[in-house]
């Protein structure tokens, strides 16, 4: 049996709120990549998104909030938790689409737009996981050093800053890795730059809301961690 010091321990590290915040982080993750090879015009502008972008900046919301209540070490284990659960779904859905084909043609028609989607999994994982743990990275390592410096103050300017920096780590390294060779140099570069730039407007206008979100739960958890002295290395996962 475990001592009540250690589970008051383990209690601490992983709070309820934690663990809803982490699953909401990772279902935002891995549904945005199922929608990223969706492109959309955008109404009359001459412009357009990938369909990712309805629920991607989500995410970043969710990081700057666990980066601010939990600190960076904790943050850096629901990156890490997200990057592995996207593998997975990605894999499991290659393997689906290498069944053999259904009996009836109805039934065909359906699988063969099943695989159209999840053909393009395996290029846009590549390029989706590895520019999601890098450009997390950046968001919680930027968001976390800010309060330091700020003394916790100006969490707006922090977290507009941060997720900015994220998101163009993110973006520089995902759409050459998906779109290079399918869409051309300069749609692509249209594409980044409206991305972050949409990414960005969407977190400052729910910014208000992220922000009562973030008092109200620091105050159910009591909690509200500076990191002093910690260590930065994106693979010390067990350190929390």
């Amino acid at each position: 049996m475990l001592g009540n010091h250690l589970k008051n321990k383990i209690m601490r590290k992983l709070s309820v709120t934690f663990v809803w915040m982490a699953a909401l982080f990772c279902v935002c993750l891995i549904t945005s990549n199922i929608f990223e090879a969706r492109l959309w015009k955008v109404w009359n502008l001459p412009f357009q998104l990938t369909g990712g972008v309805i629920i991607f900046p989500i995410s970043y919301i969710i990081n700057d909030c666990l980066t601010e209540v939990y600190g960076y070490r904790k943050a850096r284990l629901v990156i890490w938790m997200g990057f592995v659960l996207s593998f997975f779904v990605a894999l499991t859905g290659m393997i689906a689409c290498a069944l053999p084909g259904p009996m009836d043609s109805e039934a065909m028609t359906m699988a063969e737009s099943f695989n159209s989607l999840f053909s393009f999994v395996p290029r846009t994982m590549v390029g989706s996981l590895l520019a999601f743990l890098a450009g997390s990275t950046v968001n919680a390592w930027v968001m976390s050093r800010m309060k330091v410096s700020s003394e916790g103050k100006r969490f707006g300017v922090r977290a507009i800053a941060s997720s900015v920096a994220g998101e163009l780590v993110d973006s520089l390294i995902f759409f050459p890795i998906v779109f290079l060779g399918i869409l051309g140099t300069k749609t692509m570069i249209s594409l980044m730059i409206t991305q972050v730039f949409v990414k960005t407007l969407y977190e400052i206008v729910v910014l208000p809301l992220t922000s009562v979100i973030v008092k109200k739960v620091k105050k159910i958890e009591g909690e509200d961690t500076f990191d002093q002295n910690i260590s930065y290395n994106p693979f010390k996962i067990n350190d929390i």
